[in-house]
């Protein structure tokens, strides 16, 4: 029986991924570090949508967690058909003011559980010709981020990661997307109901079920790419041609500099 596995699927845009594949008819094995929100995404899709789904209660941020989700799965018997690689943590803090174990844990979530993730799951799909990976980067991978900097190089690691993914893997019948989404519509921003909902209206933020929608309309057409957005993709546009000198020079304004002071 063929699965579709989501991490990170208890919360946020990894919830919109998990319901949206079980509308379709897929059966899902939701991953997540929250317990008791991951029990009750798997029992909303099964009395929502009638499909089989199943938790694993993972810390993916453990070096050993690709490993052991792995292992979980193919004891079950379960067939992975699409893999999608959601987890994700985003921390504000320059890179000296930021906890040695913090940093750890964003690069081994992003970078070293999403790689063994696909390696393993990549082999399985290479064997019986066919599968989807699906891999969430961000806009801020495409510009170095001051304040984000640990955040948007593990992004610009899974953008280049995702493009070489798909030249390995799409001749043997296994696509790989990678998605770039802007800034999502939640309490994440520290802003409030009002500014949130105008920021949606303007296109400057997207709500997290639009983004999945838009990731897997692009996976199930094969694209190696999806910008969601019309905004996310004219930042992204002015992001890869920007020099790097220019954004250097915004970095002196007083406001700006203030602002780098304190985080």
């Amino acid at each position: 029986m063929s699965y579709a596995l989501i991490t990170g699927a208890s919360s946020g845009i990894g919830h919109h991924y998990a319901m949206e594949l079980a509308q379709r008819g897929y059966n899902i094995i939701a991953v997540s570090n929250q317990r008791e929100e991951l029990r009750e995404t798997v029992a909303s899709l099964r009395s929502t949508y009638g499909v089989e789904a199943y938790d694993i209660y993972c810390d993916l941020s453990r070096e050993s967690a690709a490993e052991e989700i792995f292992k979980a799965v193919k004891d079950q018997g379960f067939e992975v058909e699409i893999l999608v690689c959601n987890a994700g943590m985003l921390l504000f803090s320059t890179l000296t003011r930021t906890e040695p174990e913090r940093l750890a844990k964003i690069v081994t979530l992003h970078c070293t559980t999403t790689t063994l993730l696909c390696r393993y799951f990549a082999e399985r799909m290479k064997e019986r010709g066919e599968g989807r990976i699906l891999i969430m980067s961000s806009s801020t991978a495409w510009l170095p981020y001051p304040t984000i900097s640990h955040y948007s190089a593990t992004k610009s690691y899974l953008k280049s990661l995702g493009s070489a993914l798909w030249y390995e893997l799409h001749r043997h019948g296994i696509s790989v997307t990678v998605v770039f989404p802007g800034a999502v519509d939640t309490p994440l921003y520290n802003l409030s109901d009002k500014l949130r909902r105008r920021f949606v209206a303007l296109g400057v933020m997207m709500r997290p079920e639009r983004i999945a929608r838009q990731a897997l309309r692009a996976m199930f057409m094969g694209r190696r790419r999806c910008t969601p957005g019309l905004f996310t993709k004219f930042v992204v546009a002015i992001c890869s041609i920007i020099p790097a000198r220019l954004f250097d020079l915004v970095l002196l304004i007083p406001p700006v500099r203030r602002l780098m002071e304190r985080i």
